[in-house]
C-alpha cells in the first residue's frame, strides 16, 4: 500500500494528546490563502527553490534533462512550466537550495518509523496523527496506516479539513481514536472565496463523524481581516454545540510560516497579514465561550 508523504515529524506536542509522530500526506482539495503547508497541496512531488541558498554553481543546470534551470550571469532562473519533479536538480545541488517535497512510501515503512517511539507514546499518552495536506485524498493509504497502528495498540488521531468523500471519512474513523476537525469560516461566500471550496460537504461530514461518537476537537484558524469577527465566533460555538461529540475547541492564531514556503514553490501567497495578538485571541476565546450552550473547553493553541 503506497502513498505520498511530505514530512514525518517526531516528538510533536500540538497534534493530539501526549508526544506524537505526525505523518503529513500530500494532496489537499482546498486552497486556503493562509495555508502554512502549501507544499501539501499537490499529490505529486514538487520542487522547492530557496534563492537565498543558491550559490550559482550551475550543477542543477547540468543535472536537469528538461532544461528547467539556467543561469543569467549569477542569477538562477527556474522555469517550472517544464519541471517534472524528478528531483535530479535537488540531488545535484550542493547548497540545498533545491529540495523535493514528497516521497512515495509504503504503509509498512511508515509504521516502522512511527513505532520507533512506541515507549514514548506509552509514557506520555501519545501516538500517531495523520495530517496533511488532507488524509482523505489518500484514503486507502491513510486507512492502512491507522489500521496497522491500532493493531500495534498505538493511539490514533486524524487531522482533516473534512472536505472529502463521506464514505472515506467513515472508513478512517473505524481505526481512529480522536478526530481533529477544521472549522475555517462561517460565512458561505467567504468560505468559497478564501478556501476555494463550499462548506456544505464539510458540515455534512462533521455531522456524520459526530454520529459515530468518536471524540472531536474543533480546530479553528483565526486570521485577521478574514474571519476574526463576532459572527464567526458565534458560528464556531453553534457548530460545536450541534455536534454532541465535540469535546474541545482550539483557536489557532495565524502564523506566517507558509509564506516562505509558498515563495519557494513559485506560488503567489495571497495573504500577507499580521499575526493576531494575545488580546485579540482572548477576545475571540471569550466570545466563543459565552456563546456556547453547553460546557466545552475553549483553548488558544
Amino acid at each position: 500500500m503506497l502513498g505520498n508523504v511530505f514530512h514525518l515529524q517526531r516528538f510533536s506536542l500540538f497534534d493530539g494528546p501526549g508526544v506524537r509522530t505526525v505523518v503529513f500526506l500530500k494532496g489537499c482539495p482546498l486552497r486556503c490563502v493562509w495555508c502554512h503547508n502549501p507544499e501539501g497541496w499537490k499529490k505529486q512531488e514538487q520542487i522547492l527553490y530557496s534563492a537565498q541558498r543558491c550559490i550559482g554553481c550551475g550543477m542543477c543546470v547540468q543535472a536537469c534533462e528538461q532544461g528547467c534551470h539556467s543561469l543569467s550571469g549569477s542569477v538562477h532562473i527556474f522555469d517550472r512550466t517544464c519541471c517534472v519533479s524528478c528531483g535530479a536538480c535537488a540531488k545535484a545541488c550542493p547548497a540545498e537550495a533545491l529540495r523535493v517535497s514528497g516521497e512515495e512510501m509504503d504503509a509498512e515503512k511508515v509504521l516502522e518509523l512511527v513505532l520507533r517511539d512506541r515507549q514514548i507514546y506509552v509514557e506520555s499518552g501519545g501516538g500517531v496523527t495523520l495530517s496533511g495536506g488532507e488524509p482523505l485524498l489518500q484514503p486507502k493509504f491513510s486507512r492502512e496506516i491507522l489500521k496497522r497502528a491500532k493493531e500495534a495498540e498505538v493511539h490514533t488521531c486524524v487531522e482533516t479539513s473534512g472536505f472529502g468523500e463521506q464514505k472515506d471519512l467513515l472508513a478512517l474513523l473505524s481505526y481512529t481514536d480522536l478526530l481533529y476537525y477544521d472549522y475555517k469560516l462561517t460565512d458561505p461566500k467567504a468560505h468559497l472565496f478564501y478556501t476555494g471550496a463550499e462548506r456544505e460537504r464539510i458540515l455534512d461530514n462533521l455531522s456524520a463523524a459526530g454520529d459515530t461518537g468518536i471524540p472531536v476537537v474543533l480546530r479553528c484558524p483565526l486570521i485577521p481581516g478574514i474571519n476574526m469577527e463576532a459572527s464567526h465566533y458565534i458560528g464556531i460555538a453553534r457548530t460545536a454545540c450541534a455536534v454532541g461529540s465535540v469535546r474541545e475547541i482550539h483557536l489557532q492564531p495565524y502564523h506566517s510560516l507558509g509564506e516562505g514556503k509558498a515563495v519557494q514553490l513559485g506560488l503567489r501567497h495571497m495573504y500577507k497579514g499580521k499575526v493576531p495578538d494575545s488580546g485579540e485571541m482572548e477576545t475571540a476565546r471569550e466570545t466563543v465561550a459565552t456563546a456556547l450552550r453547553r460546557e466545552i473547553p475553549v483553548k488558544i493553541m
